[in-house]
């Protein structure tokens, strides 16, 4: 079985690849990345192909202040039409072709032409799901909603259409893709794995405090607005909460609007691994009360350093530990419980030491990224067959 593979960037994508190098199954990686961004990716030169020009452009001018969001999008969107164009033309003979939404229409009608199968590997929920619960989070605090460009929308639901099998992270995201009317046999749940070679315990929580992260872009989407409030009603005399990742000023401005802003906060932006390892390591615990998710990659990280994880249903968590065992779990929109599972953390210090050992043993025998692979694998194996498999 030869497998090709299309990602405008990195994500999860290049760990997928290398599990289907060792296994003798991969026949090239394409990405919009530029080549001196991979020199890590631990892959034969000759198998990874780059188609930069648009979207490198794109990375290095995203954060400049005449960047608009219709600009942006419309970046986006062409460079992604552009890299599928390119991979379509150039793709070599394979018998699967697995290709990120929005990035792989033609490459996978292309595929079928071929005689290969598509694989639609979408990283987060149906994108009409996506764009309702992130319309209805903004009205719900009253902030300007600039909804998902319906361009994508149409390439990712002509993609849906067009693909043999959907690949999603976790059972919410394949919910959604229920919920939306694909039937359930055609959407797969392939969880996502975590590097334990980097990511492991490394130092221990400072007892003088109790120290809370978010590690992510900050934004509505990740239920800032929420963990903002669960944080403010949590009592200790020597509480912190860091976010770790792309700060926003204009939320952060917004929310001391809502006078959900305080000394103790802190913004330490974007860290390496290895420094994230570090601090997820000392951390009490980690919040992620994102609305709407794929399944987030930071939640197993956090507990392969035995931090315990207090995450929404929206985030996956469901995929990754139990409630009240390694974590908590609660649904999204309940700044309430946030904060009552919070409190019960600092007032129950071994307690949270407990959820934080759990939490590791249940990450380590998850098998990391070569289960991920390896479950990928069996699946793309299947398509090959009369008899689909089902997840």
């Amino acid at each position: 079985m030869k497998v090709v593979l299309s990602v405008i960037g990195k994500f999860h994508t290049f760990d997928l690849a290398r599990v289907l190098h060792q296994h003798g199954h991969l026949a090239g990686i394409y990405t919009g990345y530029p080549r001196f961004k991979l020199r890590n990716e631990r892959l034969p030169e000759e198998l990874v192909h780059t188609f930069p020009w648009l979207h490198t452009p794109f990375m290095a001018m995203s954060s400049k202040p005449w960047m608009t969001r219709s600009l942006s999008d419309h970046w986006q969107h062409l460079s992604r039409v552009a890299l599928d164009r390119y991979v379509s033309q150039v793709m070599p003979e394979c018998d699967v072709f697995v290709g990120l939404s929005s990035c792989a229409l033609h490459t996978g009608r292309q595929a079928h032409r071929q005689g290969a199968r598509y694989v639609c590997d979408r990283g987060s929920t149906h994108i009409l799901e996506q764009d309702a619960l992130l319309r209805e989070e903004h009205e719900r605090w009253g902030l300007p909603y600039t909804a998902i460009d319906p361009r994508t929308i149409e390439r990712e639901q002509a993609e849906y259409a067009e693909a043999d099998i959907i690949t999603v992270p976790s059972q919410f995201n394949k919910d959604s893709f229920v919920k939306h009317g694909v039937p359930t046999e055609r959407v797969h749940v392939l969880s996502y794995g975590v590097d334990l070679g980097r990511f492991h315990p490394s130092g221990e929580p400072d007892p003088g405090h109790f120290d809370v992260i978010f590690v992510g872009g900050m934004s509505i989407r990740k239920g800032v607005p929420d963990l903002l409030k669960a944080f403010a009603d949590l009592r200790h005399p020597a509480k912190r909460l860091s976010f770790i990742g792309t700060p926003s000023p204009e939320l952060i401005q917004q929310m001391r609007s809502h006078g959900l802003w305080s000394d103790d906060i802190r913004v330490l932006g974007h860290m390496p691994q290895e420094r994230l390892k570090e601090v997820m390591s000392r951390a009490h615990v980690m919040v992620l009360p994102s609305i709407e998710e794929g399944l987030a990659l930071v939640q197993a990280q956090a507990m392969a350093c035995g931090c315990p994880v207090i995450a929404t249903t929206n985030t996956g968590a469901q995929d990754l530990f139990e409630d009240g065992v390694q974590g908590h779990i609660v649904p999204i929109r309940r700044p309430d419980l946030l904060a009552e599972r919070l409190q019960a953390l600092a007032d129950q210090p071994e307690r949270r030491a407990d959820m934080g050992r759990q939490a590791l043993q249940r990450v380590k025998q998850a098998g990391g990224w070569q289960q991920y692979g390896e479950h990928a694998i069996r699946l793309y194996q299947s398509l090959l067959t009369p008899q689909l498999a089902t997840s």
